[in-house]
């Protein structure tokens, strides 16, 4: 009974899969393998299954109406997390990534019914998860930014000696370093390039929003504007190699944390050892008095 229960539930979800590829009009795999060549679409290793949700995503995402503030709000994230998709295809993609796991419960109810409530977990967890990617994504970005920016602070203070071209000294710096802070350095570079340099490194600020950076920013607009800011630098050169040593420090901490929970590990087993030791021969003892 249990192999015809499992044999119509595998034929009953191959079925509708198929029908849904052809209701959907979803690619070939020839075709996604042409996809993938010829156009990325903004994933960074894309494969079949991302090809064929991005698909759906596109065809969902037609039905998505958001509010001016929120799709601008939107943009600025994705573009910001080097997101190439518009946002009303990213918050399809996650939903279509979440029915996807929400449609196996079909199957699980035939052959598993326990397992239903787990994938109902799951695909919830998915919904939010995806919807939270491009957030995540500009937090790490950020955070790698801010461990970059003392050393280009440095730098700054250092060429501001000679030159007083902003635009020469960031191009300068783009060559020697490497990452997510030298896309950013290119686009800005770009913007200050096609247009006003204060409006691009404004741009630059709101793209991070990082504390950080926006001091450097302020430094930097006030330099184009004929003010002389080596001293501001230097100060802010001095400040942030205090929280840098205070980052330092603080995950110093964290270590020893570490080390005392394996060492009372390893203390806990010679305790045992020693205990197991004296068992036996306080029993080897005993069997010799009886």
């Amino acid at each position: 009974m249990n192999s015809i229960l499992f044999m119509f539930a595998l034929f009953f979800g191959i079925g509708l899969f198929l029908i849904l590829l052809d209701v959907l009009k979803v690619p070939t795999k020839r075709a996604n393998k042409v996809y993938l060549a010829v156009s990325k679409k903004g994933i960074e290793k894309p494969n079949a299954f991302e090809v064929i949700t991005l698909e759906l995503s596109e065809k969902v995402g037609r039905f998505i109406k958001l509010g001016n503030f929120k799709k601008r709000k939107l943009i600025m994230t994705l573009r910001s997390a080097n997101i190439k998709l518009t946002p009303e295809v990213f918050i399809a993609r996650a939903y279509v990534k979440a029915g996807i796991v929400l449609l196996s419960i079909i199957p699980s109810i035939l052959i598993l019914p326990l397992l239903a409530p787990v994938l109902l977990i799951t695909s919830i967890l998915v919904l939010f998860k995806e919807l939270d990617s491009a957030d995540e994504k500009l937090k790490k970005s950020k955070k790698t930014i801010e461990y970059e920016i003392p050393r280009f602070v440095n730098t700054l203070t250092q060429e501001l000696h000679g030159s007083r071209d902003i635009l020469a000294i960031l191009e300068t710096y783009k060559k020697n370093t490497t990452g997510i802070f030298k896309r950013e350095l290119e686009i800005t570079i770009a913007d200050m390039k096609s247009g006003n340099l204060e409006s691009a490194l404004t741009r630059f600020e709101t793209r991070i929003g990082s504390s950080m950076l926006s001091d450097v920013i302020r430094g930097l607009v006030g330099t184009i504007r004929g003010d002389n800011n080596i001293v501001y630098f230097q100060m802010l050169s001095h400040d942030f190699k205090q929280l840098e040593l205070q980052r330092l420090k603080s995950e110093v901490m964290k270590r020893p944390a570490k080390i005392k929970k394996y060492s009372m590990m390893m203390l806990g087993c010679f305790v045992m050892m020693y205990l197991v030791v004296m068992v036996l021969q306080i029993v080897g003892s005993m069997k010799e008095l009886f």
